[in-house]
C-alpha cells in the first residue's frame, strides 16, 4: 500500500481547529521559502477540530498551533514545559518554575491539559501537576484552544492545551538522538544537569511503529544573585531526575481504516539531599536551599497512559473515530513544614506525614462526521464521551485518607454542525448535554493537628449528580482576501477542587449532598476577533469576556489551609499578536495581552475584588526574532516583559520583570549543535507567582522564591 495514501487518524492530529493564523503561515514559509518566492501558496490544512475536521481558519476562537520547530527553538534554552508554554502562548501565566503549576492560567481560568487527546487534568482533586506528564522530546506539536470549550468534555474553563505526540516517520527505519548539558553561569557543580534523548521508527508493509525514551538529570537553580533557588515542599523539578516511555504500534487495515496503540509512563523524582531555608518576605529575603535531609519522603509525579485509537474515513460515507483510553496518575508532595499530620514512629519519635494524590480513569471518545448535506454546505459532527475517574488523597506513613475515595463518573453526548451560508460567511453552533455523578462513601475528615485517626464528627456520603446543557455559537466572516472577522459565544464545564471541600475539617457533621461547594463550574466565553494575512505580514486582535456566576477562588486561612470559595467572576482581556517576515532571513513575532477581572466576595451579586496573581497573567508583552543566516547557522532572540499589577492587598503590588533569552542552532557535517542561554541579562527577580500569589501567613516566608538566573544549554542532536 503507497505510504502517501495513508491517513492519520483524528486523534493523532490536532486536538483544535486550526486558523489562519499568521505564526502558523509565516513558520510554515520560513521553512518553505523557496515555494514563497515562486509565489506558490501552502497546501491547505486539514486538521481536527475540537472534535470535527476543518479546513485553516473555519474556526471562530482563537487558536495557536505551536510547530515543533518552535518547540526546539525552546528547547535549546529551557527545558521546563511550562516555561515553553508562558514563553509561546499568549494569555499564559508566568511560569512558577516548580513542579506545581497551580496558578499557571490561560486567560485567567484553568486549561485542559490532553495528551493525543487524554484528559491529564484531574478533575476531583487539581494537584497542579498535569502540565508535567510528558517529556516535550516525545511532542510533535502542541495546539492551543482559547477560552471555555466543552468539546473534549470536564475541564477546559480557560481553553486547552493538546501535547500531539511524535509519529511514525515514512521510511523503514529512522532513528534520533539528542544530549544537552545544562549549568549556570559559574558553572557550580551543583547546578549541572543534562538530558538524553533516543527515538526510532518506520513503517513496514501496513504496520508502523514508535519507540522512544528520554531520562534528565536537573542540578539546583541558581538565581540572578548566585544564591540557591529556594525548594517548593509541594513539588520541584530542580534537583530531579526524570524519564518518560512512549510505544506506538499501528496497522493499516486499508486505505481508509487505522487502528493503533499507544503506551507512555513519565516519572519524575525528586532528589532528597535539599532542604529549603525559610526567606522572610518582610524584609525582601528569598527563600532559598541547603545541602540536608528532608523530613519527608521526596516528592514525584508518576503518569501511565494506554490508549487504543480506530479511524474509519469512509464508514458508510461518513468518517468515524474511536478511542479508548486509561491512565494512572500519582504524585506525591513533601511535608508542608507547619506542622500538620504528626504520627509517632516506630521509637515513638513525632515525625509529620506528607500526602499523595492517585488518581485513576478510565474513558472513551467516539466521534461520527458525515459532510454533503444542503448542497454541500452543511457538515454535522455528532458523538459520545465517557469517563470515570477514581481519585483519593492519602497520608504516605500512616496510610490515612486525607480526601477520602471518590468516584466521578461523567457522560456526554454533543452535535456539533458547520454551514456555509455563503462562499464568505460560515456559521457554527453546537450543543453538548453533559450528565455527572459523585460517589462519597461516609467517611471522617483527618484532624491535621493530632495523630489520631477519625477523631472528627463522621461527614455523611452521598450520590450528587449534575446535568448541564453547553451550547457553543460562532460566525466567521471573510471580508477580504486578507481580513477575516470573527465572533463566538461558547460554555465550558468544570468541577471545583472536590478534594479540598471533602478534606475540610468544617464539612465534619455535615451530608455530601448538600455541599453547594459540589456545584459544577459553568464558564461562558464571548469573543470577538479580527485576522489579517498580508503574505508576509499578519495580524490578530481579539477581545474576550469570561464570567462564572458560580466560579471557584482558592483563598488560604490563616491555619494555611487553602480553602475553596464559591464566587461569581468576572474576566474580560484582550490579545494582539503580529508576525513579520521581513525577508526571507529574517522573521519577527510580537504578542501584547492584557487581563483583568474581580470576584463577588461579600455575596451580594456584584463583582467587587481584583483577581490576584492565582488566576491572572500580568499585561504582558513577548518578542521573538528568529534569523535563518544561512543554511547552517540560525539564531533565536527573545524578550518577555511582564508589567506592574497592583491588587487590592497592597502586599500582593507586583513588580514588572523583563527576561530576555537568545538561542544559536548549527548544522554540522554531521548533525546538529545547540547553544542556549536563559535569562541572557542575569535578571535577579522575585517571581511573579511569589509576588503576587495570595500566600497563608505560615508559608509566606517558605514560598518566596526568587526565578532561575542566568543558565546555559549545549546540545547536540542527530538524525540518521
Amino acid at each position: 500500500m503507497p505510504h502517501h495514501k495513508k491517513r492519520h487518524p483524528a486523534w493523532m492530529l490536532p486536538a483544535v481547529l486550526c486558523t489562519t493564523l499568521p505564526t502558523i503561515t509565516l513558520a510554515q514559509t520560513a521553512a518553505s521559502s523557496t515555494e514563497q518566492q515562486a509565489g506558490n501558496k501552502l497546501s491547505p490544512l486539514i486538521v481536527t477540530a475540537t472534535r470535527n475536521k476543518s479546513l485553516v481558519g473555519e474556526t471562530s476562537q482563537k487558536v495557536t498551533i505551536i510547530t515543533r520547530e518552535q518547540i526546539e527553538q525552546q528547547l535549546a534554552i529551557t527545558n521546563d514545559p511550562s516555561q515553553v508554554l508562558s514563553n509561546l502562548i499568549p494569555s499564559y501565566s508566568p511560569s512558577r518554575q516548580k513542579l506545581n503549576n497551580s496558578g499557571e492560567t490561560l486567560r485567567g481560568r484553568s486549561p485542559l491539559f490532553l495528551v493525543d487527546g487524554v484528559p491529564q487534568t484531574n478533575p476531583l482533586r487539581d494537584s497542579g501537576r498535569d502540565s508535567y506528564t510528558i517529556d516535550l522530546s516525545m511532542v510533535e506539536r502542541i495546539e492551543v484552544i482559547y477560552g471555555a470549550s466543552a468539546e473534549h468534555g470536564l475541564g477546559a474553563t480557560g481553553g486547552i492545551i493538546n501535547y500531539v505526540t511524535k509519529r511514525a516517520e515514512a521510511g523503514r527505519i529512522n532513528q534520533h538522538v539528542g544530549i544537552s548539558l545544562t549549568s549556570d553561569d559559574d558553572f557550580e557543580s551543583e547546578g549541572f544537569g543534562h538530558k538524553l534523548n533516543y527515538r526510532i521508527s518506520g513503517q513496514s508493509g501496513d504496520w508502523d511503529y514508535l519507540a522512544a525514551a528520554s531520562r534528565q538529570e536537573r542540578g539546583v537553580f541558581y538565581d540572578g544573585n548566585d544564591e540557591i533557588v529556594g525548594m517548593a515542599y509541594h513539588g520541584e523539578i530542580q534537583n530531579s531526575t526524570s524519564y518518560d516511555l512512549l510505544g506506538k504500534l499501528g496497522y493499516w487495515i486499508d486505505d481508509d481504516q487505522n487502528v493503533e496503540f499507544s503506551l507512555s509512563h513519565f516519572d519524575l523524582d525528586i532528589d532528597d539531599d535539599y532542604v529549603p531555608v525559610a526567606g522572610d518576605r518582610s524584609e525582601g529575603i528569598a527563600t532559598t536551599a541547603r545541602k540536608g535531609t528532608p523530613a519527608s519522603d521526596p516528592g514525584y509525579n508518576q503518569v501511565t497512559r494506554a490508549q487504543l485509537a480506530y479511524s474509519h474515513a469512509d464508514w458508510y460515507g461518513n468518517e468515524l473515530d474511536a478511542q479508548i483510553y486509561t491512565q494512572r496518575f500519582r504524585a506525591q508532595f513533601g511535608a508542608t513544614g507547619l506542622g500538620s499530620f504528626p504520627y509517632q514512629d516506630e521509637s515513638g519519635v513525632t515525625r509529620f506525614d506528607h500526602t499523595r494524590n492517585e488518581s485513576d480513569k478510565v474513558g472513551a471518545k467516539f466521534t461520527l462526521s458525515r459532510d454533503g448535506f444542503l448542497n454541500d454546505r452543511l457538515t454535522l459532527t455528532t458523538g459520545l464521551d465517557l469517563l470515570q475517574d477514581e481519585t483519593q488523597q492519602v497520608l504516605v506513613q500512616t496510610g490515612r485518607n486525607y480526601v477520602p475515595e471518590t468516584q466521578f463518573r461523567n457522560y456526554a453526548a454533543f452535535l456539533q454542525g458547520d454551514y456555509d451560508l455563503t462562499n464568505s460567511l460560515s456559521l457554527h453552533a453546537g450543543i453538548r448535554q453533559e450528565h455527572a455523578e459523585l460517589n462519597v462513601d461516609d467517611y471522617s475528615p483527618v484532624d491535621r493537628s493530632t495523630s489520631v485517626e477519625n477523631d472528627l464528627a463522621s461527614v455523611d456520603g452521598g450520590n450528587p449528580d449534575f446535568d448541564e446543557t453547553l451550547f457553543n455559537a460562532g460566525i466567521i466572516y471573510q471580508a477580504t482576501d486578507w481580513a477575516q472577522l470573527y465572533a463566538n459565544y461558547s460554555e465550558g464545564f468544570g468541577m471545583p477542587d472536590v478534594g479540598r471541600v471533602l478534606r475540610d475539617d468544617d464539612s465534619a457533621g455535615m451530608d455530601v449532598d448538600t455541599l453547594i461547594d459540589l456545584s459544577p463550574i459553568v464558564t461562558d466565553n464571548r469573543e470577538i476577533g479580527a485576522r489579517f494575512d498580508w503574505g508576509r505580514y499578519g495580524l490578530e486582535l481579539s477581545y474576550y469576556e469570561s464570567n462564572s456566576d458560580l466560579g471557584q477562588r482558592i483563598n488560604p486561612n490563616a491555619e494555611g489551609r487553602y480553602q475553596v470559595e464559591r464566587e461569581k467572576t468576572e474576566i474580560q482581556g484582550y490579545e494582539i499578536t503580529g508576525d513579520a517576515q521581513v525577508s526571507d532571513v529574517h522573521l519577527l513575532r510580537l504578542a501584547y495581552t492584557h487581563a483583568e477581572g474581580e470576584s463577588d466576595t461579600d455575596g451580594d451579586g456584584s463583582v467587587d475584588t481584583k483577581l490576584t496573581g492565582r488566576d491572572l497573567a500580568p499585561d504582558t508583552l513577548k518578542f521573538g526574532w528568529s534569523a535563518n543566516w544561512t543554511e547552517k547557522l540560525s539564531t533565536h532572540l527573545q524578550y518577555n516583559r511582564y508589567f506592574d499589577r497592583s491588587f487590592d492587598d497592597p502586599e500582593l503590588e507586583f513588580d514588572g520583570y523583563g527576561l530576555v533569552d537568545a538561542s544559536l542552532a548549527y548544522r554540522l557535517p554531521v548533525g546538529r549543535a545547540t547553544f542556549g542561554i536563559e535569562n541572557l541579562t542575569d535578571e535577579d527577580y522575585f517571581t511573579y507567582y511569589s509576588q503576587s500569589f495570595p500566600q497563608s501567613s505560615a508559608l509566606e516566608d517558605d514560598l518566596y522564591f526568587k526565578g532561575r538566573g542566568r543558565t546555559f544549554t549545549v546540545g547536540y542532536q542527530l538524525d540518521f
